[in-house]
């Protein structure tokens, strides 16, 4: 009886996290505020989910499976690092060096190039004038 109140609720939050995160996907305001509706609050709710699945295989069929740890671990590893690629991507097309805050003093946003130095977006629309 307990279990079923725990998976329950597990469902719940998971479902209410994923309905978060596809609003959010879908309501705010530009790329990079969307980037954090499904890297957050989806992969939360994803892995409520989970984690209930999880739960419920060794306390209803008395099994114990770890495919849902498995998949848990890998989404919770890879969901940032797609986050960052994507605001990479966003930096590299649609903003100049100079456009971003400066990180400190000496130093350089690591994804451009020094100002003296040819960056990608440089070598990208080159190559796009070149057709």
């Amino acid at each position: 009886m307990i279990w079923d109140i725990i998976i329950s609720a597990l469902l719940v939050i998971g479902g209410f996290f994923g309905l978060v995160g596809s609003y959010g996907l879908v309501k705010l305001p530009d790329q990079m505020t969307r980037l954090h509706a499904p890297t957050k609050a989806t992969t939360l709710g994803v892995g409520a989910v989970l984690i209930a699945s999880l739960i419920w295989f060794p306390t209803q069929q008395g099994t114990v499976t770890w495919h849902e740890l498995m998949i848990t671990l890998f989404l919770f590893l890879t969901a940032p690092i797609t986050g960052f690629f994507i605001a990479k991507a966003h930096m590299h097309l649609g903003w100049d060096a100079d456009e971003l805050p400066r990180p400190g003093p000496d130093r350089n946003w690591a994804t451009f190039a020094a100002p003296d130095q040819e960056s990608l977006v440089d070598r990208v629309e080159a190559a796009a004038r070149k057709g």
